[in-house]
């Protein structure tokens, strides 16, 4: 076992996850009219994101200027009810967003004004590209099992109609070419949406889904592959999926021959990029697709929150017992596999 790679969870379990879907549906179909001028002028055939990405809608905010905070503000509330919390009791929000509107103040300070939390309850944001949610929860059930809190709230939003409306004008203008398309290609995939998710102490939530372990990689000499900020994302598509299915093979066996067994879990939640990449990790791994949950071809790849999404929205097919294995890659590159019995 490598150091610093893998975290044993003594006393942390999952105690809720919810998520909230984006209001405006907004089809592959819709995409390919607003990119008629590119798609006549380089010649591009219709239906590329659906055949290609297996995506055939995602969703955009109603209002485009708060409905981020507001979907984030709900899926925190309901993950709090459900978990059958108050404000009161958590001791740390995180936020996990990979969008943002500004720099500073932090993503979660408007968060946690909006819920109206305690001035004792510390806020940050984690930023780690789509692995941001994963790694807040390893954070937060380190602290748990450091006895510093009894209860962390995780919570993440996406908004990415300004960064798609952006794209479209930039591939309409008569001045982009099929290098242009295949780099932001990419980005006409991602979904807007929400998610949250209470932690707490496994011996007073003994109902709860305990947190076992995590194994966690670093391949940062691919960190150019994947470069993006809201205006603009560009990536090696081929390069991302070649090299990040490489990292999570490296993770994977690592973890194995450290004793942990991943090959026998009832279900992996993996982040939701595409079709591509779901069944490329099926096949390398031997896993069978049907176990693999899958949310992006209705919702798109909606970054952070992507797993926890999935997660949530899947919930009611997994049994008491059941072991889960939470993974993603993210833009670095950086991957992240969390253990969960339900």
């Amino acid at each position: 076992m490598i150091p610093n790679t893998a975290f044993d969870h003594k006393n942390a379990a999952i105690l809720s996850v919810s998520a909230v879907e984006a209001q405006v549906p907004v089809t592959s179909d819709s995409i390919d009219e607003m990119l008629s001028p590119a798609r006549k002028r380089l010649r591009l055939p219709k239906g590329t994101l659906q055949r290609v990405a297996g995506v055939y809608e995602r969703r955009w905010w109603k209002d485009p200027e708060n409905g981020w905070k507001q979907g984030a503000v709900i899926a925190a509330e309901r993950a709090m009810a459900s978990a059958g919390i108050t404000r009161e009791d958590i001791g740390i929000l995180i936020n996990a967003s990979v969008s943002r509107q500004h720099l500073e103040p932090a993503m979660s300070a408007h968060i946690h004004a909006a819920l109206g939390m305690p001035a004792s309850c510390m806020n940050f944001d984690i930023t780690n590209a789509c692995l941001g949610f994963v790694n807040a929860m390893t954070l937060a059930a380190g602290l748990i099992d450091a006895g510093q809190i009894d209860y962390a709230l995780i919570v993440g939003a996406e908004d990415v109609e300004e960064v798609q409306r952006r794209t479209i004008a930039r591939l309409n203008d008569k001045n982009s070419t099929r290098q242009d398309f295949n780099n932001q290609f990419a980005s006409l995939t991602l979904g807007s949406g929400a998610a949250a998710a209470v932690v707490g102490r496994f011996d007073k939530h003994p109902d709860g889904h305990r947190i076992v372990h995590t194994q966690t990689r670093a391949g940062t000499e691919h960190h150019e592959l994947c470069i993006g900020n809201m205006d603009d994302m560009r990536t090696d598509t081929a390069g991302l999926l070649e090299n990040g299915l490489e990292l999570v093979t490296q993770t994977w066996r690592a973890a194995e021959e450290s004793g942990r067994e991943y090959s026998n879990k009832q279900w992996y939640i993996t982040h939701q990029v595409s079709m591509v990449y779901t069944r490329a990790f099926a096949k390398a791994m031997g896993i069978n697709p049907e176990i693999i949950p899958v949310t992006f071809p209705e919702l798109g790849n909606i970054a952070a929150e992507a797993v926890p999404l999935t997660l949530a929205l899947n919930q009611d097919r997994f049994a008491k017992g059941d072991e889960l294995l939470l993974l993603g890659v993210g833009s670095g590159l950086n991957t992240a596999m969390m253990e969960v019995q339900w």
